[in-house]
């Protein structure tokens, strides 16, 4: 395991089969050698620094009915919201107060959400908040779209791959979605000039050792500047609801390796470790993550972005939140910085 951890840090790739031998082969004593160059690494591209994003989840109206997820089209469980652009632009100022540099705008492909609305609001808030970053995680689209969001002013989006094999993908979304489409995306979204991030969930449902590699050989050639994984949790009104969760440990371990693979990549600890775990978080930066993303959406609808089981469960007001971060960071070495945290390939070219 030293051997390909030291081939891994040096040249940020390995084999399939050197990834597969490095997934199957974790140990304790090889997360702890791979969470030690992971944090070496993440210290000398983003120093102990910890970004913050403000969340707000402003629709969960969605089109799609992926067989994971809580919002669903088909759950007739939960009720629906929009926010208005005056709650969101409301939740930015609040979000600025508190000391905020970044907005992350994530709803579901609604279209109670034209694109020029879209467009409006992130050039209100850029208006608004001219030294903040806007990232959009509102799902698929045409690149003329993604084009004008970028033209408007927003500088990075979020959509997670899922899972880059597509047979995998298949069985975990219906016919009307296509991983063809979903890696288009992402191919348009960096050729444009966002921050572009991907990711997928761990312990997904039928996933194997070798789709995670996949994932990581997809990764690599994507070379996107943000990377969002965690453990699959189920939500109960889905099929997949009585699947088990997926696996913390194994959850850590990929982080570290994603670490490895692109020294200077935001890597969020994501709400889902701290769902699991309450010190779930704590871990992802002890394990090479360097971002966080604490919400900002108001109470009243914040329990109905229910992505999956337990999300969000025992969150306090947003300053509280904030200032409970702060102190769990700082208990591990790290502190909260007010920075819009761009990542450094791209402040640095």
């Amino acid at each position: 395991m030293e051997i390909l951890l030291e081939k891994l840090e040096r040249e940020r790739n390995l084999s399939r089969s050197e990834f597969m031998e490095l997934l199957q082969g974790r140990n304790e004593a090889s997360a702890e050698n791979l969470f030690g160059r992971a944090r070496r690494l993440r210290e000398r591209y983003y120093g102990r620094d910890v970004y913050i994003r403000g969340l707000i989840e402003f629709t969960n109206c969605c089109k799609n009915d992926c067989y994971y997820c809580g919002i669903r089209a088909s759950n007739g469980k939960i009720g629906r919201y929009r926010l208005t652009p005056e709650e969101i632009l409301a939740c930015c100022r609040e979000g600025y107060e508190l000391g905020y540099r970044t907005f992350v705008l994530q709803g579901g492909e609604d279209a109670g959400f034209s694109s020029e609305m879209i467009a409006s609001l992130v050039e209100a808030i850029k208006k608004n908040h001219p030294d903040c970053a806007v990232t959009l995680s509102v799902g698929e689209h045409s690149r003329e779209i993604y084009r004008r969001w970028f033209d408007a002013g927003a500088d990075r989006y979020l959509l997670r791959h899922e899972t880059a094999d597509d047979d995998h993908y298949r069985s975990l979304h219906p016919a009307s979605c296509s991983p063809e489409n979903r890696k288009r995306c992402l191919h348009d979204l960096k050729e444009i000039g966002y921050q572009t991030g991907c990711g997928f969930m761990v312990g997904s449902p039928g996933q194997k050792a070798e789709h995670l590699v996949a994932d990581l050989l997809f990764i690599r050639e994507l070379q996107p500047e943000m990377v969002g994984i965690g453990p699959f949790i189920p939500q109960r009104d889905t099929p997949f609801g009585e699947e088990p969760a997926g696996s913390i440990e194994l959850t850590l371990f990929l982080l570290g390796i994603l670490r490895l693979m692109l020294p200077d990549v935001l890597l969020p600890a994501t709400t889902a470790l701290g769902t699991l775990d309450p010190r779930g978080q704590e871990k992802g930066m002890m394990a090479g993550a360097n971002v966080c993303m604490p919400n900002l959406t108001p109470d009243q609808v914040r329990g109905q972005y229910a992505l999956y089981e337990g999300k969000g469960r025992g969150e306090t007001g947003r300053r509280a939140a904030l200032s409970n971060l702060r102190r769990r960071m700082e208990a591990v070495g790290y502190r909260v910085a007010v920075d819009r945290g761009d990542c450094r390939r791209r402040t640095n070219n």
